[in-house]
């Protein structure tokens, strides 16, 4: 789907269809809230008659509302604009290696609630007990809205076509269909995601507003994996195969450690959450070794990192070397790419000012231009929950995206 760039649109005339200039109204209130319809004829140059045609479409739609009265320095006092999201309701799910996190939010991505549970790595029993779940908290909240979908996260690849899961290594799934049993065990409509692009989607759809939002980001993963969204022109870009972004299985060494994917020497094999935990105990990251050696130790990435803060050498070491590595990789996307800006979210972003000198350091020694290196990279504390804002951006983004016209 196609973002609307609110600052450089062109409106629909009488050869283009009216839908175009209905969802440019709808992206200009929910980026200005509160608008008035006098705001709105100005911004787009178009008679209030027009104007008010289409307003009158989305309030009768319940896509806006109108609010308070306000006061004008002359004619009519005007009524504010407001897209409706408060008693619009979304499901977000993210599976993980480990847990698995729901939150029930409105339309603009506040939570609700959230809960988690340890993962079922078996999908048919993960999608059972999904479904058990949201049934009860729809039944909890029956009072707070309707529920228009479900946005499902997974660490890995999947085909929006299909809705299937094509690889995902740390559950051990190939080739998974989720989408269509979740949705036939819910009643709900699903739309399913890989998590970096629904990252990217929290940011297009649920972050900045107006002016201060690039059309050309990458947003980069570091989590039980390493992956990356990247958006250009405003959309999310996927490739011929639905497998774009999987820059953490870029080879950094054919000698490297065994990555979850088979392969050895991925990005993912040095900057994981795996990967460091597994440097931080003094071994190299195995498929199998690592987790046993985890459910042995208790520690977890967040345990790594506060060790990291309070002054542990070791724990300094590790996380330092994830760095450097992580810096690496970014300059590949930036020399590959070259995002207006890149954001980093994970666990490892908490570790932000600790981790920046290192990854910089990285990144001024390999990217080709001063311009490159100068790439704004801005952390995106796991705190924030974006994997579970973008999977309630899934749900939501749609009634904003810019149509498609034959």
């Amino acid at each position: 789907m196609r973002k609307i760039d609110t600052r450089r649109f062109v409106r629909a005339t009488r050869s283009t269809p009216r839908e175009i200039n209905r969802q440019i109204i709808l992206n200009l209130v929910r980026e200005l809230q509160p608008l008035s319809r006098a705001d709105l004829a100005r911004r787009m140059d178009i008679g209030r008659g027009m104007i008010t045609s289409l307003v009158d479409e989305l309030l009768a739609e319940e896509a806006i509302y109108e609010g308070a009265t306000v006061d004008a320095p002359r004619g009519r006092k005007p009524k504010m604009l407001y897209v409706r999201t408060h008693d619009r309701l979304v499901i977000g799910i993210d599976v993980r290696f480990s847990n698995t996190y729901l939150m029930l939010a409105d339309f603009g991505g506040t939570p609700v609630v959230m809960e988690r549970f340890d993962t079922i790595t078996d999908p048919v029993a993960l999608v059972a007990e999904l479904a058990e779940r949201v049934e009860r908290l729809l039944q909890v909240h029956q009072g707070a809205g309707r529920c228009e979908g479900i946005g499902l996260v997974v660490p890995g690849m999947t085909d929006q076509r299909t809705g299937r899961v094509l690889f995902a290594p740390q559950l051990g799934w190939r080739d998974v269909s989720l989408r269509d049993s979740l949705a036939a065990a819910t009643g709900l409509t699903v739309q399913i995601e890989n998590a970096p692009i629904a990252c990217a989607l929290a940011q297009m759809w649920l972050g900045q507003r107006g002016s201060d939002m690039p059309t050309d980001f990458v947003y980069v993963t570091v989590s039980d994996g390493v992956g990356a969204g990247i958006v250009v022109n405003g959309e999310v870009v996927r490739g011929a195969a639905q497998s774009a972004g999987e820059f953490g299985h870029i080879p950094l060494s054919i000698e490297g450690p065994q990555c979850l994917c088979g392969a050895t020497g991925c990005l993912e094999a040095y900057t994981s959450n795996l990967a460091t935990l597994s440097r931080y105990l003094g071994h190299t990251l195995s498929a199998t070794g690592t987790r046993k050696l985890l459910q042995e130790s208790g520690i977890t990435i967040v345990d790594v990192i506060a060790r990291a803060r309070a002054g542990e050498e070791r724990a300094k070491a590790a996380i330092q070397e994830t760095a450097r590595y992580l810096g690496i990789g970014i300059a590949s996307i930036i020399n590959a790419l070259n995002p207006a800006q890149i954001y980093v979210g994970g666990e490892i972003a908490a570790a932000w000012s600790e981790i920046e000198p290192a990854i910089r350091g990285a990144i001024n020694a390999r990217a080709l231009t001063a311009a490159g290196a100068a790439t704004p990279i801005i952390p995106d504390p796991a705190s924030d929950h974006p994997r579970l804002r973008g999977a309630a951006a899934l749900v939501a983004a749609p009634t904003f995206a810019a149509p498609r016209l034959a």
